[in-house]
């Protein structure tokens, strides 16, 4: 075998449990370790404390008084555990769809290191947001919650179906497994404090409408705040695949036109819901039954969102105003690169036609020039 000088192996493998190794290999290790969850189900000692992370507890349908009801779940400290199980999910499903569909999308591209960062943020945010709009409409049309919109304040609190309460799990597996992400997918630490930022937020905010009991209400507000995020990083994967201006402008003008209306309905829902409806039920305050129906909880949840509302509404317009202010500078630049390289081409256009003539005659001239100038002065 003949060495080829100069070639590196691109083959060699880093060192085991090295920091590169883990980030290569981290969907394999955490894989793994949720195979042993579901190996846990086959094993007859193992599977009531395997069946603890799968599955979805606190039942509270009773299947004696009525068979055919459907099945009602409450909230409960059990779903730690299923949230725990899901979060191992998200995180393997994340580097599958990063590995095989991300990654191939961004080499035809050949986008800078900028702009790659940006894409691998918008595309498994897209990803995300498009699968919760599809869960949420459909839990939204199954439970009638905008023909029958009374029902948020009139039946509270509700007990949640399968669907949903896996919805709220997944949720909270996605917005748990992105602060790993910033590790596994080797974020800019410029780049980490909005990201932590973010994942904070959707945590937080999940999390009260869910042990608050006001889940109907957050699978409303979430699916509205989605509808306005996609549109925006959707606009921003057009941006980066497009070649067309226009297109790429109309896109931004239609997100751009979506996220205000989700900034409104948001607002008229969140009204409509926490001063008038929940006003006209009798209030009361009971943790072991979920009643949060107090006007303390009620005004600051009110007050929460229409802050959260007006903060995203002034970064929106302090964007919209930079953006403006970036299209308009470089048209007097160059306006002003113009000018200068047309004054550039005079001079070295009169300097080459001096030099054309004898030096007794360049010399006549530059002293008529001078003269012209003082003149016009």
């Amino acid at each position: 075998m003949v060495a080829i000088k100069g070639r590196k192996n691109s083959n060699k493998n880093p060192p085991i449990f090295s920091h590169e190794f883990v980030i290569q290999n981290h969907g394999d290790i955490v894989s793994c370790v949720a195979m042993i969850f579901v190996t846990g189900l086959m094993v007859q000692a193992t599977s009531p404390w395997a069946y603890t992370f799968i599955a979805i507890h606190h039942n509270i349908t009773s299947d004696i008084e009525d068979p055919t009801a459907p099945t009602k779940y409450t909230t409960g400290w059990k779903d730690a555990c299923a949230i725990f199980f899901y979060f191992l999910i998200t995180i393997v499903m994340h580097a599958v769809f990063q590995d095989y569909i991300f990654d191939k999308v961004s080499k035809r591209l050949h986008l800078s290191k900028v702009k790659l960062a940006k894409f691998n943020e918008s595309s498994q945010l897209v990803l995300f947001y498009v699968l919760s709009i599809i869960w949420g409409v459909d839990i939204i049309i199954r439970d009638d919650l905008l023909v029958n919109i009374s029902s948020l304040w009139k039946e509270y609190p509700v007990p949640l179906s399968f669907s949903s309460k896996l919805f709220f799990i997944g949720q909270f597996a996605y917005w748990l497994h992105c602060y790993p992400e910033l590790y596994f997918q080797r974020v800019k630490k410029e780049d980490i404090p909005s990201r932590f930022v973010q994942a904070t937020i959707g945590l937080l905010f999940t999390l009260a409408a869910y042990i608050s009991n006001f889940q109907q209400v957050g699978i409303l507000l979430l699916v509205l705040h989605y509808i306005g995020d996609v549109m925006l990083h959707g606009a921003r994967l057009v941006h980066f695949i497009g070649k067309k201006e226009k297109v790429t402008r109309m896109t931004f003008l239609v997100a751009n036109s979506v996220y205000v209306f989700v900034r409104i309905a948001t607002l008229a829902i969140t009204t409509l819901v926490f001063l008038y409806g929940l006003n006209q039920v009798e209030g009361a305050f009971d943790f072991a039954t979920g009643k949060f129906n107090v006007p303390l909880v009620r005004y600051s949840a009110l007050s929460i969102i229409v802050t959260f509302q007006a903060y995203l509404s002034y970064v929106f317009v302090s964007r919209q105003i930079k953006r403006a202010r970036e299209n308009v500078v470089p048209v007097q630049t160059t306006v002003k690169s113009k000018q200068k390289s047309k004054k550039k081409e005079g001079k070295k256009s009169a300097m080459s036609e001096d030099d054309d003539l004898p030096e007794v005659d360049q010399a006549t001239k530059k002293n008529l020039r001078s003269r012209s100038s003082t003149k016009a002065k």
